[in-house]
This record gives C-alpha cells, structure tokens and sequence, in this order.
C-alpha cells in the first residue's frame, strides 16, 4: 500500500516538473500542493516562485538552517517518510525558482534575487554560494554522493553539468537587461538603482564597456560607493576611540571650552551684591588621543564569491585611510595578487582596478604581505576570504608565523552588510586553536575590531 507521504512527496514533484517545463499552472497540483504544505506546517510562500528564497527566510529564520546541505543524500537509514515530505517542499521552493526564469526583459532587482536564490540552491547542494557558478569546483564537492533515496533528487553526479547551467542563466538574465544599452542611454542609466548585483556585472564587465556607457557604469559605481561610504563612515565615528592623553595641554580656543568646570572653578569669586560671577582662569577639555602609528594590512580575496566583501572592504580601507597616523595597505588577490595600496584612498580607483573572479591562492597575496610587516607589534592583518584554498596548509603555517610573531591577525569570512559567510571548515576550527577565531561576515564587528586595535 503506498503511504500518505509517498503520496504527499509525489504530488510535490509532480508540480515542480509540471511548473519547470509548462509556464501554465495546473489546478489540481497546486491547490494539491497548497494542502500539503499548509499539513505539513510550512509556509505557503514556498509555492510562490515570485517569492525569492531570502524573503522566506527573513520571515521564518528558523528554515534557513533547513536549506544549508538540503539536498546532500542521507543515509538509508537516517531517512524518515514525514521528513521527506517536508525536504520535497524545500527542494522544489529552491528549483523552481532558480530554474522556472520568465522570459520577458529582466530588471536588475530580479537580477538580485535570483542571484540569491543560485546561491541559496548552492548551499542546499553543500557548496558555498558562487562555487559552481565561478567554476571553481573540481567536482563533487565533500559529502555528495549516493544514490540520494528517500525520493531527494541526487544532483551529486550533476554537479559539474549544473555549475555552467546556472552560469548560462545567469548571463541570460544580465543579457536580458540589455545592461549595455541601458548604460549607453543617460537617461535610461540614470533610472538604474545601485545594487550589490548591479556592481558586480559592471566590474565583471568594465573592460567591455566606453564613451558613455563606459561613464554611466563609473558613475553607478561611484553614486554605490559613496552610499557605502556614509554608512561605514558614521559606524567608523561610532566605535571606541583611544584614550585622553594628559601629557598633551589642551588647545585654547572656544570649542574646547570646558563651561560646566570654569563656573564651578570659579564659584568662590561670586558678587551676591552684583549678582555676577568673576572668571579669573578658564578651564579647557582634553581632547587629544593617545595615538601610536599603527600599519593597518588588508588582505581580500577577490575571487567570484566574494565581491560583496571586495566592494565593502575598499571603502572601509579607504575611511581608515583618512584617520591620523593610520598606514592602510590594501591587498587583493585570486591565483595573482595585486597591491592596490596607491589607490587606497579612493575605493572607486581601486575597484576599477580589481579583476573579480578566479580560483584562490592565498600564498601569493602572502608574497606581498610579509614584507610589509615591519614592526609586528604595531600591525594588524586583515585577512577576508571563505578561506577554501590551493596550497591550504602552507598558507596557515605562513598565518600562523604572523600571529606568532606579535602581529594583530584577524581572519574575517566575509565583509558583507547582511553578515552572511561561508568558510572552510578547516580554517575555521585551526583558527580557534590559534586563538584568533574567525569573525561573522558583519561590517560592524570588523570596524569595532579595527578602532579597539588602532586607538588603544
């Protein structure tokens, strides 16, 4: 007798085929499925394929869990039936969205979320977001495998076929947006809003463009950065400064004024008959900080997961920059590494000179780095990347070697606004017996890390 779940399971499927090769809705399947998810206690939004996967997630966190290595096959007997109803709900939600693209002109907002939604299906795949869409893995990633059961679709022999499927969507859609022409058209550019997606494809595609696309895209970029730029900023101001020095007098002008301790100062020279109170010594506020040159080194791995931090990061190098006897080097890398420091204080330069893409070598961004370590005691390394490397155990020995040697290391996954990050579990856990565990993705932690470094 078939059970319930089967049922349930099939019903699932049989939509998600039916929605992936006929644009036109079958009745029956959907109300059908409505009834499934809605038993099972899943939201309906999942049968929306105009809902991107984030917007779920940002509604109901507690699935996000759910879609990191949903589609990993399980062992026989780790499967239960019920389960299984639930993961085909997930599956389908993830599939159809990236897969079931309409086929008229694409904006760059649906761009965005569909770049998510890759991403989100990436990770149910047990990769990081952007592994098979920047070519970068060589197969099977680790833990695919099987025959997948259960009635899970095992994609693990597919990998290689699917990373340039979703490459092909996604530059149809950027293709759709007819981007060049829009750039071309002042106007028409002039309604483009920055985005994250946005940047990214004009980087990528910066060598391609001139005349006046080739301006509008710069234009884009810079209008992005400097949003960027004023929110990092004020988050800058925000964080702890360095202590009062008190060996440094206080500079004598009216601001400093310190009102509240020159009345109290000068109470004995009160006139109850003039009802007037006589100042013979004006008191001044500290104001200047203990401040020691400090070398500030940041490393950032460029390849095509990681624009998000590349962006974020040379604006945040750029802000330190401008801060008093700060030495800010700015360091990218991929299979080559490119010293970006001439170009530190203005972050539209140095992201028109970024290459993004590429696979990860992190002992050539190593090469640069060392030399510029003169004084450890006074350095701090910032090292941003998902840490998923060519020469892996070199490179953390050469971590290592810095950290040993006085120099303030910190190994940041990702430098994005949403704090999200993959990072390779090796590094990660070899970092915490190092004692220089990996910060979350957030911004803000990292600024707050640096000041504390730099002020105190």
């Amino acid at each position: 007798m078939t059970e319930p779940e089967d049922n349930r399971r099939q019903v699932l499927y049989w939509r998600l085929l039916a929605r992936l090769f006929d644009t036109e809705e079958q009745a029956a399947l959907e109300s059908a499925s409505v009834a499934v998810v809605e038993d099972i206690g899943l939201p309906s939004a999942l049968l929306d394929p105009n809902v991107a996967v984030d917007s779920v997630v940002q509604r109901h966190p507690e699935l996000a869990a759910e879609f990191d290595g949903l589609m990993v096959p399980e062992a026989e007997d780790s499967r239960d039936k019920a389960a299984e109803v639930r993961r085909a709900a997930l599956v389908s939600k993830v599939l159809l969205n990236v897969f079931a693209q309409p086929p008229h002109t694409v904006t760059a907002g649906r761009l965005s979320c569909w770049q998510s939604d890759a991403g989100w299906l990436e990770r149910a795949l047990g990769c990081r977001p952007g592994e098979l869409r920047g070519g970068r893995s060589g197969g099977a990633p680790t833990g695919l495998g099987g025959t997948g059961g259960g009635g899970t679709p095992d994609l693990s022999t597919l990998l290689p076929a699917i990373g340039p499927d979703l490459g092909d969507i996604e530059a149809d859609l950027v293709k759709r947006m007819h981007l060049r022409e829009v750039l071309a058209d002042p106007a028409l550019a002039a309604k483009l809003s920055p985005s994250m997606s946005l940047i990214e494809q004009l980087l990528r595609d910066k060598d391609n463009l001139s005349g006046v696309a080739l301006a509008n895209a710069k234009s884009l970029i810079r209008r992005y950065v400097d949003e960027i730029a004023e929110v990092l900023r004020t988050q800058v101001e925000k964080a702890s400064t360095g202590k009062v020095d008190r060996s440094v007098p206080p500079k004598r002008v009216f601001r400093n004024l310190d009102l509240d301790r020159t009345i109290w100062k000068n109470l004995t020279n009160w006139s109850p008959e003039e009802e007037r109170l006589y100042v013979d010594r004006l008191y001044y506020k500290q104001t200047a900080k203990k401040t020691t040159p400090q070398r500030l080194i940041a490393v950032v791995d460029q390849s095509g997961s990681m624009v998000d931090s590349m962006v974020n990061c040379a604006v945040l190098a750029s802000i330190f920059a401008g801060l008093p006897k700060v030495d800010v080097h700015l360091i990218a890398y991929d299979t080559q590494a490119l010293d970006l420091t001439p170009w530190v204080h203005d972050p539209f330069e140095t992201l028109l000179r970024t290459n993004l893409g590429g696979g990860n070598d992190g002992m050539v961004a190593m090469g640069l780095t060392q030399p510029k370590i003169a004084e450890p005691a006074n350095t701090v390394v910032v090292w941003i990347s998902d840490f998923y490397e060519t020469r892996v155990e070199q490179l953390f020995e050469s971590m290592a070697a810095i950290h040993r040697s006085g120099a303030k290391f910190i190994p940041v996954g990702s430098v994005t606004s949403a704090g999200r990050g993959s990072v390779n579990p090796w590094f990660r856990e070899r970092f915490k017996d190092l004692g220089t565990p990996v910060i979350s993705g957030h911004i803000t932690k990292l600024v707050h890390e640096l000041k504390t470094f730099l002020t105190s």
